[in-house]
């Protein structure tokens, strides 16, 4: 594509965030410069496989990828198979729980083709951070830490407040920083994209790739995408996050359910939306032209087709409006037949409808579950064979019929 540079300048930095204006407009202006080079870009992001699951917090870079991709530019998908090992501490108060390479290879194998999800695989650079990590030896890595003080670790919000707190602080997460830096070093990096509170880790590439002679990259990062619940970090093991291999109905359904003061935070960061776009979207919200229901069900479709196509967006549309705005059952709830009476909690985890029998129990006691027009409160209540629907939550159905 032929897109001025000003003009990339504005769409490559949109939803960008530092912390710091005066950082946020130096990085714009070596973007700027490095564009006007006339050369692709080699730009990159890492991701670092403690699950296997992708959800849409992780997709914010991956989009911006993209974008870089349809203006020309070199994209580079990093799996962090040995930076894993050590756990990025950027956003932790305590230390993260080490896995194993075994866990660690096992949640890479799908990472690339989910990426491909939004990644175009044929202008996709993909490499695997233990090609040249696990090579290095002591004397390397003392090479490498000799570029930073430990003040300079030691000032990050994260580590400040646990020494504060007199929280330890693990030698191992020191070297984090320094393995993401070389990383840029071995991909001799115009550009690095990653997490707001990563900026510590994205200036350690840069200060690395110097002291290797290479100019030093580009970095642009992004504020954490938050949950369902509006507030917290989109997350798995806090439940609050959408799967991007979630069926349409339930990822469509996610979306509405969350908080209005949300949805800004969504159209910058995971929407295909032109920044203009963006703007009008907001503006209409503030302005009261656009309806927080109707701006959540653009945004719901927007999320849905970039993931499962036109049809499937449309059809899980129409599978929400029949059923929560019409109070219409679906058509194709999963059945199951019941010989005997059965726990409700069993019940709803044999059927699927939970992920632990605790989690359901929670469900019931929360008040989240309903047969047919009965709430069920009670974790004791045993369900009868019979005709009936089980409800758990806003999107969950099951059609329960008598054996036989």
């Amino acid at each position: 594509m032929n897109v001025p540079v000003d003009q990339q300048v504005e769409i490559l930095m949109h939803g960008a965030e530092f912390g710091d204006e005066q950082t946020k407009a130096n990085m714009a202006k070596e973007l700027q410069e490095r564009l006007q080079a006339g050369r692709p870009l080699r730009v990159y992001c890492g991701y670092d496989p403690t699950a296997p699951d992708i959800h849409l917090g992780h997709t914010v870079t991956m989009r911006k990828l993209r974008q870089f991709q349809d203006l020309g530019h070199q994209a580079i998908f990093v799996i962090g198979t040995f930076t894993s090992l050590i756990g990025d501490p950027s956003d932790r108060d305590k230390a993260r729980p080490r896995p194993t390479l075994e866990q660690v290879e096992e949640n890479a194998r799908t990472y690339t083709q989910q990426a491909f999800k939004i990644l175009d695989p044929q202008r996709t650079e993909v490499r695997y951070n233990g090609e040249w990590l696990s090579r290095l030896d002591f004397r390397d890595i003392i090479e490498l830490a000799a570029n930073f003080t430990v003040q300079q670790f030691l000032v990050r919000d994260n580590f400040a407040r646990r020494l504060e707190r007199g929280d330890p602080i693990w030698l191992h997460e020191f070297t984090y920083a320094l393995m993401q830096g070389y990383d840029a070093v071995m991909l001799q990096a115009d550009v690095q994209l990653g997490a707001t509170e990563q900026l510590f880790n994205l200036l350690a590439g840069r200060k690395l790739q110097e002291s290797f002679g290479q100019p030093p990259q580009v970095c642009i990062t992004f504020p954490i995408l938050v949950g369902t619940d509006g507030t917290l970090r989109m997350s798995k093991s806090m439940g609050n996050y959408i799967g991007i291999d979630e069926p349409p109905q339930e990822m469509y359904g996610k979306v509405m359910s969350l908080p209005d003061e949300a949805m800004p935070n969504y159209f910058d960061l995971v929407t295909r939306w032109s920044p203009e776009q963006i703007a009008q979207a907001k503006a209409a919200l503030r302005n009261g032209s656009l309806h927080p229901r109707d701006a959540k069900m653009k945004l719901a479709w927007e999320i849905v087709d970039s993931f499962h196509g036109t049809e499937a967006a449309d059809a899980a549309q129409g599978h929400f409006c029949a059923v929560f705005q019409k109070g219409e059952l679906p058509d194709d709830m999963p059945q199951k037949r019941l010989e005997a009476a059965v726990n409700i909690v069993d019940l709803i985890y044999e059927a699927g409808m939970a992920p632990s029998k605790s989690q359901a129990r929670r469900l019931v006691q929360q008040g989240a579950v309903r047969l047919d027009d009965e709430r069920v409160c009670d974790i004791e209540w045993m369900v009868e064979p019979g005709e009936a629907v089980l409800r758990v939550g806003k999107r969950r159905f099951l059609q329960l019929k008598p054996a036989g």
